[in-house]
């Protein structure tokens, strides 16, 4: 396992966690708490659903960077995560910059126009560190979240398997290429979805329509591949899967979930494997070396 940058000794500031939706700014902020850290939490306003009574924290838009800069400023932070899904990208008029950012906000509004996700994340990462912060990743505060390479539970891909595991890397990694998604699912050796900003789970949920609907075989059963997109900055939004991901794949009909190994996150690890084994699906984490002759 890559030793954390966190753990470098010459850091003294605090960690701030911007948290979208989901349950990984919660897992990231119990395991800042639990190794020393006192971290501040900046839920982001109509994204981050859960209670965060328990934290130092305050709600703020997510294009109200000087808020967002005054409260790092005035916490003394010097490290930042971004944690969680982001549904809306903010107005135009819910962008207020500082006047060291006043000068990038025509490049801010055209990025949310007309960029991809990537594109947005990156800018997000330009004006945090405008601040003076740098920004970190979820893996460097809780690397066990990584998958490993192999498969996590009792159940291995078969030879099958393997084969949409390449048709599905295949069409992901292409798809990331565009900025779109992270996600395929491969279902007899042709690609039968792709994700786009639904997600994931909704994603699976079409497959598992077009599996009633009969435009999917009944007899195949299929995988779902999430990738990291080949230019995408690792410091954020990497594919992530849960528990729910084995739930949605099983209601879709397949056969098991690959990630990449050591550029995916793995939540509730315990949850997850035990769903896939009672539902006779695989999770594995793939490489770097099956990925690059594709």
């Amino acid at each position: 396992m890559p030793m954390s940058i966190d753990s470098r000794p010459e850091t003294r500031g605090r960690l701030a966690i911007i948290a979208g939706g989901g349950m990984l700014p919660h897992h990231v902020a119990e395991a800042a708490r639990a190794r020393g850290d006192n971290p501040y939490i900046i839920a982001l306003k109509n994204e981050s659903g859960r209670d965060w009574s328990g934290f130092d924290h305050a709600t703020l838009g997510i294009g109200n960077f000087k808020s967002i800069t005054a409260a790092l400023l005035a916490k003394g932070i010097d490290r930042v995560v971004l944690s969680g899904g982001v549904r809306r990208r903010p107005e135009w008029r819910d962008i207020r910059p500082t006047l060291r950012t006043l000068a990038k906000v025509p490049a801010v509004l055209k990025t949310l126009i007309s960029g991809g996700d990537d594109a947005v994340l990156k800018m997000a990462i330009g004006l945090i560190e405008a601040s003076g912060a740098r920004v970190i990743g979820v893996q460097d505060i809780i690397p066990e979240l990584l998958a490993e390479t192999g498969p996590l539970g009792k159940i291995s891909p078969d030879r099958e398997d393997w084969k949409n595991i390449e048709v599905a890397a295949s069409a992901a990694v292409s798809l990331g290429r565009l900025d779109v998604g992270q996600g395929a699912v491969a279902v007899g050796g042709r690609v039968v979805a792709l994700e786009g900003p639904e997600g994931t789970d909704a994603m699976l949920a079409r497959v598992a329509a077009l599996r009633a609907e009969g435009r999917i075989s009944s007899h195949r059963r299929g995988v779902l591949v999430k990738l990291c997109k080949p230019q995408q900055d690792l410091r954020a939004d990497l594919p992530s899967i849960g528990a729910s991901t084995v739930l949605g794949a099983r209601a879709a009909g397949l056969a098991g979930i690959a990630v990449e190994a050591g550029r995916a996150l793995v939540l509730e690890r315990s949850a997850l494997i035990s769903e896939a084994d009672n539902a006779g699906l695989f999770v594995a984490g793939i490489d770097r070396a099956f990925l690059s002759g594709i």
